[in-house]
């Protein structure tokens, strides 16, 4: 038996003996214990689902090579022959998913995603870019049926945002979503340049994973509160009432602040969630600086000192510079159809860990 095998055989067991503790009386009368269960039985059941199909179609395909052997007849050796080319490809196709499946799973890829958006150098024309760059992501996200709240905004008077923070929150969006923290770079002829010389401009993007409440402890006494007016849009109560709300982190001097919400009590709680989520950026960084491996992988799937991707607007080319892929399809992908792009980035990163996790065996 492979190793494959071995660790198949293993899942198998283990969801077998989940799936009839769930139906013990002691079980079902603790409300966490079978909420767990039921969770780690959801997470086994499609690898072992593809486990059985795997099976099956070993068993189908010594069936049809026992066949294709004492087959005497011609057309009937053809069509055995054809049918162990369809179950090889399929047992290929299935052995291939299932390695990936076995990979240990991000603890984060299933949680809210704080997307931070900042214009870089290129002045209004950074600030430009980063507000169609928000517009991108949030068509996304409403493509993925995810719900964007928008944390805090710092416009400027053309239309562009020098700064956005907001929340994202749907099932898998960080998993989608996590490569894309990097500096982003566009080319292009900007509208109040009367030569037509092309500029380079560059937004930086982070996409942090959001912390739970019991997660990131925060002492009251480590956070300082400041309140102030709202500025630009927002009706009568802008400039009249200290609705605004600027968060300041003590120990670490994150500083968060929010202005979204008419209501100072919303706005604090909105930026409580982002400090969190940022100081659980910061534990997580710490934890895998100390892991060297872990570190070198993180560096290769978005540091944000990286520019990671290219908007050329002359030749409507997007690359991706971290694994040197090319689509000439801008237009659509400023509308939010990221798909083929991030399905590339998972595949690659993917891969990756394959290959390390198979190189320590």
């Amino acid at each position: 038996m492979s190793n494959l095998e071995q660790k198949l055989e293993a899942v198998e067991k283990r969801f077998v003996e989940v799936t009839a503790e769930l139906g013990k009386p002691e079980v079902v009368a603790d409300h966490a214990q079978i909420q767990s269960l039921a969770k780690l039985r959801a997470e086994l059941e499609p690898v072992v689902s593809q486990y059985r199909d795997l099976k099956s179609t070993k068993s189908q395909l010594q069936e049809t090579r026992e066949m294709l052997a004492e087959a005497d007849e011609d057309e009937l050796k053809a069509l055995a022959q054809e049918e162990v080319s369809r179950l090889e490809q399929e047992l290929a196709q299935l052995t291939e998913e299932l390695r990936f499946n076995l990979l240990p799973k991000d603890p984060n890829d299933e949680r809210n995603v704080l997307l931070e958006i900042r214009a870089g150098t290129g002045g209004e024309e950074a600030a430009l870019f980063a507000q169609e760059m928000f517009r991108m992501y949030s068509q996304y996200a409403e493509q993925q049926r995810w719900k964007v709240q928008v944390i805090s905004v710092n416009e400027t008077g053309i239309g562009g945002i020098k700064e956005v923070v907001a929340l994202i929150e749907g099932k898998g969006a960080y998993s989608r979503l996590k490569y894309e923290s990097g500096v982003h770079r566009v080319q292009r002829v900007p509208a109040t340049e009367a030569s037509g010389r092309i500029h380079t401009s560059a937004v930086t993007v982070a996409v942090l994973p959001e912390a739970e409440d019991v997660e990131i402890d925060i002492n009251p006494s480590d956070v300082r509160t400041d309140t102030y007016c709202s500025s630009g849009p927002g009706g009568q109560s802008v400039n009249t009432t200290y609705s605004a709300v600027r968060l300041t982190h003590k120990p670490t001097g994150l500083v968060v602040t929010c202005q979204d919400e008419k209501s100072q009590i919303k706005n604090k709680a909105k930026a409580m969630r982002v400090l969190r989520s940022r100081l659980y950026d910061l534990a997580r960084k710490e934890q895998q600086d100390q892991i060297a491996s872990e570190r070198k992988g993180q560096i290769g799937s978005g540091d944000r000192s990286e520019k990671i991707r290219t908007y050329n607007f002359r030749e409507a080319r997007v690359t991706d510079h971290r694994i040197h892929f090319t689509l000439h399809q801008l237009a659509s992908i400023l509308n939010g159809n990221l798909d083929t792009m991030i399905d590339a980035l998972v595949t690659h990163y993917q891969t990756e860990k394959l290959r390390e996790a198979e190189a320590t065996v």
